[in-house]
C-alpha cells in the first residue's frame, strides 16, 4: 500500500511538472537544434528563469501567435551557442537562415502585445502571404530577391499554385523569398500595377530585386514548378537583366 502511494506521488509530481511549465524547455544545445529544425519559424526565450522580465510576456504570446512554436532556454552553455549573452527572445527562420534577436534590455517597453507584433513581423516562411506587416519582415531581410506568386484566393488554381510553390521555395534558401500575392484583395493592388497587372490578369508569376528595383514577369502560360525554377535560376545567372522590365507602363514580359 505504501509503495503504491509513493508511485502514485511520483506520477503526479512529474505530471505537474510537465504541465506547470507552460512552454517546452531546451536544456541542451541538441535539444535547442532540433527545436529550431521543426518548423519553418520557432521562436526561443533565452531567459535565465520564470521570474526573468518578459517570461510571463513570451507565454502570453505564444498564446497567440499559435502558428509559431515557443520554448524556454535558461542554460547559458546553450545561449553562447547563438550569440546570446543576456535575456533575449530571438526568432529562427529556414527561408532565409536568420536569426532575429530582441535583446529585453534594449527594449523600451516590453508588452505580450509587443512581442505578438515582433513575432508576427519576422514570420518569413518559405511562402509568405504579403500584407503590411510580414512586407516589413520580407524587406528587413538580407534576402534582396523576391519570387511572387499573384494568385486570386478562391480561383481553382489557388491553393495547388501555393502548394507547388511552397514545395520548390526551400530549393532557393537564401537566395529568394517566395512571396504570395492576393490578387483579390484591394490593398494589393498597387503591387499588382506595379508589374502592369490587374487581377483579371491572374495567375502570374514575378521577380522583383529590390536591391536594383528591378522587376520581370514569367511569360503567360502554365504555371510549373519547373518553369519557376528556370526562372529563378535565369535570374541567378545575370540572364534577365539583359530582358525588358515589365511595369505599369510598359506591361512587358520576358
Amino acid at each position: 500500500m505504501l509503495l503504491t502511494l509513493c508511485f502514485s506521488l511520483l506520477v503526479s509530481s512529474v505530471f505537474a511538472t510537465e504541465t506547470d511549465s507552460a512552454l517546452p524547455r531546451l536544456t541542451d544545445t541538441n535539444a535547442a537544434e532540433a527545436f529550431i529544425d521543426s518548423a519553418e519559424v520557432v521562436v526561443i526565450a533565452f531567459l535565465e528563469g520564470e521570474e526573468s522580465h518578459g517570461y510571463k510576456e513570451i507565454v502570453a504570446a505564444a498564446k497567440v501567435v499559435d502558428s509559431v512554436p515557443v520554448a524556454i532556454c535558461t542554460e547559458k552553455e546553450v545561449w553562447a551557442d547563438y550569440s546570446v549573452d543576456s535575456d533575449t527572445i530571438t526568432i529562427f527562420r529556414k527561408a532565409d537562415n536568420h536569426q532575429e534577436n530582441l535583446v529585453l534590455a534594449e527594449a523600451k517597453k516590453l508588452e505580450s502585445e509587443g512581442l505578438v507584433n515582433f513575432i508576427t513581423i519576422n514570420e518569413v516562411r518559405y511562402l509568405t502571404e504579403y500584407n503590411q506587416v510580414t512586407a516589413v519582415g520580407l524587406f528587413s531581410s538580407e534576402v534582396k530577391s523576391h519570387l511572387l506568386l499573384f494568385a486570386n484566393r478562391g480561383s481553382k488554381e489557388y491553393t495547388d499554385l501555393k502548394e507547388q510553390l511552397a514545395a520548390l521555395a526551400p530549393e532557393f534558401t537564401g537566395k529568394f523569398l517566395f512571396v504570395l500575392i492576393n490578387g483579390a484583395v484591394k490593398s494589393n493592388f498597387k503591387s499588382l500595377g506595379y508589374f502592369g497587372l490587374k487581377s483579371k490578369d491572374l495567375p502570374r508569376v514575378g521577380i522583383y530585386d529590390s536591391a536594383s528595383d528591378m522587376k520581370w514577369l514569367l511569360p503567360e502560360g502554365e504555371i510549373s514548378a519547373e518553369r519557376v525554377r528556370e526562372f529563378c535560376q535565369s535570374f541567378l545567372r545575370g540572364e534577365l537583366k539583359e530582358v525588358k522590365q515589365a511595369g505599369a507602363e510598359a506591361k512587358t514580359e520576358l
